[in-house]
């Protein structure tokens, strides 16, 4: 849209590059607004009235905010960073749409067949099988440092989001189930926990992200700072294994 509406006239309104992305913001804030009026009409049951808010925990969940972390510290990149190499190495704005669209089908079709296919026995293949993706995803965009290897990276990135979050979120609730019942707590402070978890991954991304921008160079950060938090992202495989080990074991004791 933006690409195609830059230096068109609408109504006697001359549209600029700039003024193509307000139009763009306040669409997504009206659809932001609307959803809130729909949830707002909906009949919902609120949980009951607790204390959310504690910084104590079993060591299960410990381990988990760990895993929270590691997502969160990609989760950042993974929403800015292929858009500022495909500006800056393959095109414009059309080319980035182009790209996203495509990227965003193709994620569309990967989630419908590993829903229909995939077992929970293969829950920790999947997670594996995606961090290794995006880390091979990451090496090609530092070596390569070219439209090529943006195009290489977001597809890889393409293929890890839904293969990392298809197992990463059926761990987690598994965990919150487990650890709820040992800490007799509301599974929603364990959620509003992970939140943290996530944030603090997130900081941490960005900060090394401005780190090397600011202390090396600008293209370096873009080439570096992906593989960087990609080879520490595959900690997170043996961190999942021990998570799902450990639950495993606190179920099957449940269940006696």
């Amino acid at each position: 849209f933006i690409s195609q509406i830059d230096g068109k006239e609408v109504f006697g309104f001359l549209f600029n590059i700039n003024t193509s992305y307000c139009v763009v913001t306040m669409a997504a804030v009206v659809i932001t607004v609307i959803a809130c009026m729909t949830l707002w009409k909906g009949k919902f049951e609120n949980p009951k009235e607790t204390n959310f808010l504690y910084f104590r925990f079993n060591i299960l969940w410990k381990k988990m905010l760990w895993l929270a972390g590691l997502k969160g510290m990609v989760q950042g990149f993974l929403v800015t960073a292929p858009a500022i190499l495909v500006l800056k190495l393959v095109g414009d704005e059309g080319a980035l749409g182009l790209i996203q669209g495509v990227s965003g089908a193709l994620t569309a079709v990967l989630v419908y067949v590993l829903g229909r296919m995939a077992r929970p026995q293969d829950r920790l293949k999947i997670f594996v099988g995606g961090l290794i993706v995006f880390f091979v995803g990451t090496l090609f965009n530092g070596i390569l440092f070219s439209a090529t290897g943006v195009i290489l990276f977001v597809l890889c990135k393409v293929i890890f989001q839904p293969l990392f979050d298809l197992a990463y979120f059926p761990i987690m609730m598994r965990t919150i189930d487990a650890v709820a019942k040992i800490e007799n707590r509301n599974e929603y402070a364990y959620i509003l926990s992970h939140e943290f978890g996530l944030f603090l991954g997130r900081a941490f991304g960005l900060l090394l992200f401005i780190f090397l921008a600011y202390c090396v160079s600008q293209d370096f950060a873009l080439k570096y700072a992906l593989v960087i938090v990609a080879g520490l992202q595959l900690a997170a495989y043996p961190l999942a294994k021990n998570i799902t080990n450990q639950t495993d074991t606190i179920e099957h004791e449940n269940d006696k």
